[in-house]
């Protein structure tokens, strides 16, 4: 990392960007286009991948979340979305997570350890999966109209944000749930070099599990 990126990175606090709370995956597409806009990140955004975090259960623990009223900062979330971004040379892979409370950005394999926490025993239930997306696509694909965030009524569960819906280029208004539908039997159960290359041309990207981030990033080229 040069030092003209090291100042950039230590320049930036989570405040600088966009952010509504419960709406994380838009948090995170407006994210990706600052870090590629502000040099940060590649212009097209190639070092950069979006991952979508769920379970069949729609029940997902996460530590160090600053919606959290417990000290370790631990929450149960249906979802969660945040980015990675890919480092060459040796370098960190870095996770930008604007609901954490860890560094920002932080480095993937603390993010991880602190939480994901993949040492702690959970139930079955609990277990994370991971759905990464190659953020090109994704700025690309990616439609919210909000409407998972109305009650049966039709009344706002959260407060929207105040700009416009993302629209995808094709058209489409909302497919959310085609990224946050993320299923054990998803999961790939090892790293072949077919699922690391085909991450840069699903559009829904390719489904991993909690004990394979690191690796699965380690491999990607």
């Amino acid at each position: 990392m040069t030092t003209l990126e090291l100042q950039q990175l230590n320049s930036l606090d989570a405040s600088d960007f966009n952010h509504t709370p419960c709406y994380c995956e838009e948090n995170v597409y407006f994210l990706c286009k600052k870090l590629c806009s502000n040099g940060i990140a590649d212009a097209q955004g190639s070092d950069l991948f979006v991952v979508f975090i769920s379970n069949d259960n729609k029940q997902i623990p996460l530590w160090h979340q600053k919606a959290s009223n417990r000290a370790d900062g631990v929450i149960l979330w249906d979802y969660h979305a945040i980015c990675i971004q890919r480092k060459r040379d040796g370098d960190t892979h870095l996770v930008w997570d604007l609901d954490s409370s860890l560094p920002f950005p932080c480095p993937l394999a603390t993010y991880v350890s602190e939480t994901v926490r993949p040492s702690f025993q959970l139930f079955s239930e609990f277990q994370r999966f991971f759905r990464v997306v190659h953020a090109p696509i994704f700025l690309r694909h990616f439609a919210s109209d909000r409407r998972h965030m109305k009650d049966s009524e039709g009344n706002w569960t959260a407060q929207p944000p105040t700009y416009e819906t993302i629209v995808a280029e094709d058209g489409s208004v909302h497919n959310l749930n085609e990224y946050i539908e993320i299923h054990a039997a998803d999961v790939g159960k090892n790293l072949p070099a077919d699922l690391t290359s085909a991450v840069y041309s699903q559009k829904h990207g390719v489904v991993i599990g909690e004990a394979q981030l690191e690796e699965f990033f380690s491999q990607i080229s």
